[in-house]
């Protein structure tokens, strides 16, 4: 970790970029980016927003994860950037995609900045969850279809124990799954073996909120016949749940682009990014 010097210390801003659109970044998320001397972004922060609201003198370093891909900053590399750049009095903020507490390694950080005894503040921002049902016109806990919503993920075939798997199967919640569109598979097997409400139908949200959104709705008993072998575009969320069947009604976003990839990184940027302050990659 960079020692310490005699120099003021600068302050970290840990701020949610929304989830695609760049237009959903709070205002206060914004206000702090064109404020910022050092940008610390993800992947999965809109690209547009940088260009949109980070002043010239600003300096970017991306630092996307994309873990099964196996081209991710390691998280002790954003933890060494924020204390380097905080010890030299710079502000900082941290630009996550979507919410900073929603499925991210926010406590790694917070942890890192309280041992070291740097200014933080947390701004929140639109998690996926939210931002993709409001673009699929699928309201989350719509009266009479749902009184609660569970946010979930199964990034790994194993991280659910067979008992909740046998709860989620027999709740009416609405269930959101993120980081899960490779293990779906694995998630309709087990929802199906615990004899799951045919009623409670599926979303599959691609890209939501950016201009090449897709969505693919239907019954968990079809899922095998009909999508079991498509590899959905990252980043992709899931939805399960009677309110699904809202979406024909409530849907008013097209995206107006067939194909490609929003959040397309950069990884030989990152790359080099990292490398011209001699951090591990």
């Amino acid at each position: 970790m960079p020692a310490m010097n005699n120099m003021q210390k600068g302050k970290v801003y840990i701020v949610g970029a929304g989830c695609g659109d760049p237009d959903l970044i709070t205002v206060k998320g914004m206000r702090l980016l064109q404020q910022a001397d050092i940008v610390l972004t993800d992947r999965l922060a809109s690209p547009e927003i940088i260009e949109r609201y980070t002043i010239p003198d600003t300096e970017v370093v991306y630092v996307g994860k994309q873990c099964r891909k196996g081209e991710s900053t390691p998280q002790a590399t954003i933890n060494e950037l924020m204390v380097l750049y905080a010890n030299e009095g710079k502000t900082v903020v941290r630009l996550k995609g979507g919410d900073v507490s929603m499925f991210s390694n926010i406590l790694d950080e917070l942890e890192v900045l309280h041992k070291y005894s740097i200014p933080f503040e947390i701004v929140p921002g639109i998690t996926a969850a939210l931002g993709a049902a409001a673009y699929a016109g699928i309201p989350l806990t719509a009266r009479n279809y749902a009184t609660a919503v569970r946010f979930l993920t199964a990034y790994r075939s194993d991280v659910v124990l067979e008992e909740y798997w046998k709860e989620l199967a027999q709740t009416d919640d609405t269930l959101v799954f993120y980081m899960s569109s490779e293990t779906l598979p694995d998630v309709i097997s087990n929802l199906v073996r615990h004899a799951i409400d045919p009623a409670r139908l599926l979303a599959i949200i691609e890209q939501a909120t950016t201009p090449f959104q897709k969505i693919y709705t239907g019954s968990l008993y079809e899922f095998e016949e009909k999508w079991e072998h498509r590899n959905f575009l990252s980043p992709s969320l899931v939805i399960i749940g009677k309110v699904v069947s809202l979406h024909d009604k409530f849907d008013w976003f097209n995206g107006t682009r067939t194909n490609g990839r929003y959040f397309d990184a950069d990884h030989e940027r990152n790359r080099v990014s990292q490398e011209s302050f001699g951090l591990t990659a």
